[in-house]
């Protein structure tokens, strides 16, 4: 066997079991921060959990065969490891910043419903400014 092939052969079983464990790891213990995002709904939670685990899958693994191709070819032990480091090593930090990524936006959509949620005003109104009511803010009266 060519050790290119061998290469592509270890690359892709490396990559895709990576791809497979942090999409699990990612989906099992997302559902706890996915339900405290969407406001306890669970069904709802599980629904977003399976839709970004599809996406993660289909955009990795969709990167990892785009970036299977080897341009020099592996003619020795020590070519076949240093192509397979530098191949799974993008591979991981694909995978890391796709994960921060996902982070970051459910976070940011966390804050967003703790504030909706939070909203009081930070002093209880003292009166009412009516139509009839002349507060500083009142149009200035016109003399006839």
């Amino acid at each position: 066997m060519d050790l290119t092939v061998l290469a592509y052969v270890i690359y892709l079983l490396i990559s895709v079991a990576l791809t497979i464990w942090v999409a699990r790891t990612l989906s099992r213990n997302g559902k706890v921060f996915l339900a405290d995002v969407l406001h306890g709904n669970d069904k709802l939670a599980d629904a977003v959990n399976h839709l970004l685990v599809v996406g993660f899958y289909l955009v990795n693994l969709g990167f990892v065969t785009l970036y299977l191709k080897n341009a020099d070819g592996v003619a020795d032990a020590r070519q076949l490891f240093e192509a397979l480091s530098v191949k799974i090593g993008v591979v991981l930090l694909v995978l890391g910043v796709m994960h921060l990524g996902n982070v970051y936006v459910l976070n940011k959509i966390r804050r967003r419903g703790l504030m909706e949620r939070e909203q009081t005003p930070p002093v209880p109104p003292q009166g009412w400014t009516g139509p009839g009511n002349q507060g500083p803010w009142a149009a200035p009266a016109t003399g006839r």
